[in-house]
């Protein structure tokens, strides 16, 4: 092999290791959002944030907003 060769392998190499990063990021980051903003379904926004980059990453965006949108409040019921 020449070094042409063995540049192209190093290139290689380090474009996967960063489209795997990449995906690890996008995948991880509506769970990251949920838990640092003390959302009351982080664990299903992070879940979402997964399955959605899975299934074609067309709701990625959707989990997203749930991350940062705050649950309503219940209301207190007078009797």
């Amino acid at each position: 092999m020449s070094g042409l060769d063995l540049f192209a392998w190093a290139v290689l190499i380090i474009l996967i290791a960063v489209i795997v990063l990449v995906i690890w990021l996008l995948g991880s980051t509506p769970g990251h959002v949920a838990r640092r903003r003390h959302h009351p379904w982080a664990e299903a926004v992070s879940v979402a944030g997964w399955v959605t980059l899975i299934f074609g990453f067309a709701l990625w965006p959707l989990a997203m907003i749930w991350a940062y949108v705050d649950a309503p409040k219940r209301r207190e019921q007078r009797p």
